[in-house]
């Protein structure tokens, strides 16, 4: 074999072998996000439920404000826009409470809303806790349909004296394209900052909880919040936190980041596989 054909041959067996390292690495990536696209999914659920716990705890805190007299008329509701209609009915401590979005919906906290959040407690101011029955009605948030109907346990302080809302997890997110998933599970919201001042902005939440997560096609996910989901409502997602992940073929932990708020996030697997994930 003379040099010029010795030369030719090396180059076809060394582009083969880029080609063939360059299509491994490319079919990794691809099962990777394919593994991750449900995980990415349930940070959405993970949102939805924020903000569905995010209002029914700022009327309910808002209408227990105006009847105690510490706040005036109109100012009950500083964290949500004109478009939304609160409608109460009062009877013997009994309050019921419809958070109306209509049906052509409102931007309430960056979110697009429609339907209706419904609530109802029995006011005690003896009592240390309180007990928040929800149901959503026709809810749509960001095109996804929410179907709920559970219950949120407001205690007036815990044993770091904050308030802390224990909130029974049972809902179902179908999104635009048919994906549907259910919940299931218990989390505690812990009130760390702004409780007390009738300002909706400054308020700072901390969630701890497990979870599963279930969706129309078999697959199961098991979450445990091991680091606490700091949920600044100012910030579209949550600023930090980590959720450790389980299924049956792989798992990991889903981080939220140290503190910045923007939609970035990671996802580690048991292997220490680090990717990048972008959060809708």
């Amino acid at each position: 074999m003379n040099t010029m054909k010795k030369m030719m041959l090396t180059f076809v067996v060394l582009g083969l072998t880029f080609t063939g390292c360059s299509n491994e690495d490319s079919v990794v990536q691809e099962e990777q996000n394919e593994d991750i696209s449900e995980v990415r999914l349930s940070s959405e659920i993970d949102k939805a439920s924020s903000v569905i716990d995010d209002i029914i705890i700022d009327a309910y805190e808002g209408q227990e404000l105006s009847e105690s007299g510490r706040i005036g008329e109109g100012e009950q509701r500083n964290g949500l826009p004109g478009c939304v209609t609160v409608t109460v009915v009062a009877q013997q401590g009994f309050r019921e409470v419809t958070v109306d979005f209509g049906t052509e919906g409102c931007v309430v906290h960056g979110h697009l809303l429609k339907g209706q959040i419904v609530f109802s407690y029995t006011r005690d101011l003896e009592a240390q806790q309180v007990l928040i029955t929800y149901d959503l009605v026709d809810f749509f948030l960001d095109a996804k349909n929410i179907i709920a109907s559970k219950t949120l346990l407001k205690e007036f302080s815990n044993d770091n004296g904050n308030p802390q809302f224990t909130h029974t997890l049972d809902l179902t997110v179908i999104w635009p394209n048919g994906v549907q998933a259910s919940r299931e599970g218990l989390k505690i919201r812990e009130w760390v900052e702004g409780f007390g001042s009738g300002v909706f902005n400054d308020n700072v939440f901390e969630i701890m909880g497990d979870w599963s997560t279930t969706f129309v096609n078999g697959n199961t996910h098991a979450y445990e919040v091991i680091t606490p989901l700091r949920r600044e409502v100012i910030c579209y997602y949550f600023v930090s936190g980590s959720v450790d992940v389980q299924r049956t073929n792989f798992g990991g932990i889903f981080d939220y980041g140290s503190g910045d708020c923007d939609n970035q996030a990671s996802f580690t697997f048991n292997n220490g596989t680090m990717i990048a994930v972008t959060l809708n």
